[in-house]
């Protein structure tokens, strides 16, 4: 597959949250300490022990056209800043070129709770809340708002999403994908959000202070976005340039779904892999804008990580603005990261507020050679930055900023990918509910060494989850153990994610109030809490990521996960499609009219591949399925924004036809097709024809759902494994899994012989 090693730059910037409307608002804020936090306003707080959070001043219809939920506004919002400051004009041709990649926690929730309060009272449920419910909306509205016609994709790695979006926007562009993208994160303030929070005891009483009382978080809300774009195209159109993003880390735990861990491993193992793809040392680093939440636990494990990583940077000042933004999730990384590009460009560095005389005394006693800045601003000429974002399910991602791109070191060889492993959860046919559900039972885990009280905490999503990847590791034949945990990564695709425990989760605090939330259920209802129960269950510290977009994320979790491998982050990388049935489920796609009779029949599963470098398959004698010969995905922003199916001849085209020119084969050369027909006739008529105009009568197109059901990203995995699988057994010599998700966006992937 080709490279290329592009000089990646920041050439705009977006922001709302609650100390400013815009970037220059919130910057001059954050470096006076004006903070944004104050009694709650969006709902009742007075049964709780807290009542403090970090709103947004302005309603969904200033930020946007009061069409969206309040998470794709801010998103919005940010998206329409960065676009205007990086002198782009959305009305313009060259618009259509531009990706969307979003972070986001918790999604559409004040939609679930407007959903489910008409439900809880009997009533009709909004059909457009319903639809903006899911995270998997969010970049594919922001995109068609500004007709952005790029790749996107929904980052949900709870805290660490928005930091994430940005360096999986790095890597498309330097994986040659795409030349500019809009990446960052957005949340909105929730009841559910707030209700888990406070069932975990981890809110503040009062306004949070990270690294000093560090007596709970203040829960915020915002959006940051970064326009991020290779150097040749932002010279090309004349954009000013903010700064270079030299490269990321991202790590896991594998210790515990909501607490980090105390020896500060993981976040320390991040933060060394984002300066070593960079080309820099330690002691290059001048500024941390830190995750500071304000817990104690999480304070402690960042103060000993930053403390031991850089003992011997004798330089390096610390801050953490959530000490006047609040905690805004999903938004928080991408908030951070807009920030720290304008502390490095202005050589002005917010500080952490809520510091007394006495803290400060005590500050200075255990902070070393460590400025945390407390306060008061530090102007401060600095040339390298970073901005860190740890979350539950124990993710870490870290981004590093430059103003001087001297030191980039942007070495990858060409690599040839195989899927060495696949291990499927698939459902069996059930005739009262007349859906595919899958039989889990705990003999079946317990034969796996997986103990019953851990197999209790996890929900139905993360139990098909971790099931389908404790027997891809197995038929690989790879025993994960401290020689190789951290050169193994997750990448984890769903369509709905734990959406049965979000609704449930909300109908609960509806019926009993904000102050009733279950600290038991709150961890499952983020999406990336199966990809940390698997890197728990099995020991995967390396590269973790869950995306959220649409039926066919499985197979985009393929495209990523190749992706991870190719940019040198991990030898062997999971590539994971998950997606349950649940009465939840029925009840939401028979609502929006997709799963009536005659239509689709739902279904569920977890399939995950082991997608592994040529050498480390090599080296361990590997079994090879197929090999991995292109990959891509392509959207068009034109059809009825409005229609759920938004099918494009135009992007499915564009797939296909990218995919065969990066394997350098002609549609001629393959012989068999996994396609995405899920039964509902205009879908399958569609796709048939696209497929004929492409490679004519000959081909043969093989359809899976008509004996699983639909089981979206399960199901856009089982084509991808099923085709691998058809392939070692010698049916055919190549073929391509193609499938199809939100807003017209499709994934194709080119199998071929090992």
């Amino acid at each position: 597959m080709p490279m290329n090693e592009k000089r990646c730059v920041i050439t705009g910037l977006g922001l709302v949250c609650a100390i400013g409307n815009n970037t220059d608002e919130c910057f001059e804020s954050a470096l006076t300490g004006r903070s944004g936090i104050a009694d709650v306003k969006s709902f009742d707080t007075s049964a709780c022990y807290s009542h403090k959070g970090a709103e947004v001043a302005s309603s969904n219809s200033q930020l946007a056209d009061g069409r969206y939920d309040r998470t794709t506004a801010l998103g919005i919002k940010a998206a329409g800043e960065a676009l205007a400051d990086a002198g782009i004009d959305a009305a313009s041709e060259g618009a259509s070129d531009i990706g969307v990649i979003l972070g986001s926690c918790i999604a559409g929730a004040a939609c679930v709770e407007k959903y489910y309060n008409a439900k809880v009272k009997g009533e009709k449920g909004d059909i457009d809340d319903l639809k903006a419910m899911p995270a998997s909306a969010i970049a594919g509205n922001v995109a068609d708002y500004y007709n952005a016609g790029g790749i996107t994709a929904n980052i949900v790695n709870a805290c660490a999403a928005g930091t994430l979006s940005v360096a999986m926007a790095i890597d498309l562009i330097r994986g040659g994908k795409g030349d500019i993208f809009l990446a960052g994160g957005c949340d909105s303030f929730s009841s559910l959000a707030y209700a888990g929070f406070h069932a975990l005891r981890a809110l503040a009483p009062s306004d949070c202070s990270p690294f000093n009382h560090s007596d709970g978080i203040t829960l915020g809300e915002g959006a940051g976005v970064l326009v991020v774009e290779s150097y040749e195209h932002a010279v090309k159109r004349g954009a000013r340039i903010y700064c270079d993003v030299l490269g990321s880390g991202v790590s896991s735990d594998a210790y515990h779904i909501t607490a980090p861990r105390p020896d500060g491993e993981g976040q320390m193992s991040v933060i060394t892999r984002a300066v070593k793809n960079s080309g820099l040392k330690f002691t290059d680093i001048d500024y941390v804008n830190a995750h500071g939440t304000g817990t104690a636990k999480n304070d402690e494990s960042e103060f000993l990580s930053l403390n031991t990583v850089f003992a011997d940077n004798k330089h390096l000042s610390v801050s953490s603005t959530k000490s006047m933004t609040g905690h805004c999730l999903g938004a928080a990384g991408a908030i951070e990261a807009v920030l720290t590009v304008k502390a490095l460009t202005e050589g002005k560095l917010p500080p952490t507020t809520g510091y007394s005389e006495e803290d400060l005394k005590v500050l200075s006693e255990k902070s070393g050679d460590i400025d945390f800045i407390a306060n008061k601003p530090l102007e401060k000429d600095i040339k390298y930055a970073m901005s860190n974002s740890f979350a539950f399910g124990g993710n870490n991602a870290s981004i590093v900023f430059a103003k001087d791109p001297n030191l980039l070191n942007l070495t990858c060889p060409k690599q040839e990918l195989y899927v060495t492993g696949i291990g499927i959860v698939n459902g069996e046919f059930n005739e009262d509910s007349k859906t595919y559900v899958a039989k889990l039972d705990t003999d079946t885990f317990k034969s796996y060494g997986v103990k019953s009280a851990f197999l209790r905490k996890l929900d139905r999503l993360s139990q098909l989850q971790l099931l389908s990847g404790l027997k891809a590791l197995e038929d690989a034949g790879i025993t994960v153990t401290p020689e190789n945990e951290s050169i193994i990564g997750i990448c984890i695709g769903t369509n709905d994610g734990p959406m049965t425990e979000i609704a449930n989760f909300q109908k609960g605090i509806i019926r009993d109030g904000i102050d009733k939330g279950s600290a038991f259920a709150f961890p499952n209802t983020v999406y990336n809490a199966a990809g940390g129960y698997l890197s728990i269950a099995t020991g995967i510290k390396g590269y973790n990521v869950t995306i959220a977009n649409g039926f066919q994320s499985g197979l985009q979790s393929v495209c990523a996960a190749a992706g991870a491998i190719m940019f040198g982050y991990e030898s062997i990388m999971l590539a994971s499609g998950t997606d349950e049935c649940t009465d939840i489920d029925e009840e939401i796609y028979a609502d929006l009219g997709l799963a009536a009779e005659g239509r689709m029949t739902l279904g569920e599963g977890s399939v995950t591949c082991v997608i592994e470098k040529d050498s480390s398959a090599m080296e361990r004698g590997a079994k090879r399925y197929a090999k991995i010969a292109g990959f891509s995905s392509a959207r068009d922003t034109s059809g009825n924004r409005n229609d759920n199916m938004r099918l494009s001849e135009t992007a499915l085209t564009k797939a296909v036809e990218n995919v065969l020119e990066e394997s350098g084969m002609k549609a001629s050369d393959v012989k068999c097709i996994y396609g995405f027909g899920n039964g509902i006739s205009e879908i399958d008529a569609f796709e048939m024809e696209v497929y004929k105009k492409i490679f004519g009568d000959d081909i043969e197109v093989r359809l899976i759902k008509k004996n699983f059901g639909e089981a979206r990203a399960a199901s856009s995995s089982m084509q991808f494994a099923m085709l691998a699988r058809d392939i070692y057994e010698g049916k055919f010599e190549s073929g391509i899994a193609v499938s199809y998700g939100t807003s017209s966006l499709y994934s194709a992937v080119l199998l071929t012989k090992a």
